[in-house]
């Protein structure tokens, strides 16, 4: 059984008194399998998508494999519905796990560029977010979070409309996985302009 929702409810009142979220855009969440995909700052990224989500609606998130071998922590992770990747490999039980999360209708949240990136840094993306939307057939949610953000003031987290990746008649390739990764993180890039940061 997931803990999610008893963990959401303990660590949200804590989270919120220190770091108030806004969400903006909240609207734009469809019904069903999606993966949330937004850019990557701070190690504190995840809790500010998650609260701006809200509790109904729990995100499955993959997370680097060394965070789920830190002993209770990993544990607590497992049971919130977390689940490692081996970056840098194929890891073929991870997107196994990511795909069946998405067919069977729940959402999925990872960073595109897999570790953390400073505003101003040019890292490319992973090309992972868009093969599994388009293998599961599912949309992707593009997420913005600004690089500022004080203590006991409301930072925005800015939700974007569905992007729904299409390939027509014939399986994806490589340059197709590249084309969709080009413009969901143009799409999170854009979002920015909608933040009040």
């Amino acid at each position: 059984m997931s803990w999610y929702p008893a963990l959401y409810r303990v660590i949200w009142p804590f989270f919120n008194l220190f770091h108030p979220c806004r969400a903006i855009g909240r609207e734009n969440i469809p019904q069903g399998g999606a993966v949330v995909c937004g850019n990557h700052q701070r190690a504190n990224d995840p809790f500010f998508i998650v609260f701006a989500f809200g509790r109904h609606q729990q995100l499955n998130i993959m997370a680097k494999a060394e965070l789920m071998k830190i002993p209770v922590i990993g544990f607590l992770l497992k049971k919130a519905g977390i689940f490692g990747v081996d970056r840098g490999k194929s890891d073929v039980a991870a997107i196994k796990h990511a795909l069946r999360c998405l067919k069977d209708g729940h959402k999925l949240l990872l960073f595109p560029e897999g570790t953390r990136v400073k505003e101003g840094e040019d890292v490319s993306a992973k090309t992972g977010a868009a093969m599994l939307a388009l293998r599961a057939g599912v949309p992707i949610i593009p997420v913005w979070l600004p690089a500022r953000r004080r203590w006991f003031r409301r930072t925005d987290v800015v939700i974007g409309e569905p992007y729904y990746p299409e390939i027509e008649g014939r399986r994806p390739s490589a340059e197709d996985y590249e084309r969709v990764t080009e413009e969901m993180m143009r799409r999170i890039q854009a979002l920015k302009e909608k933040s009040g940061q």
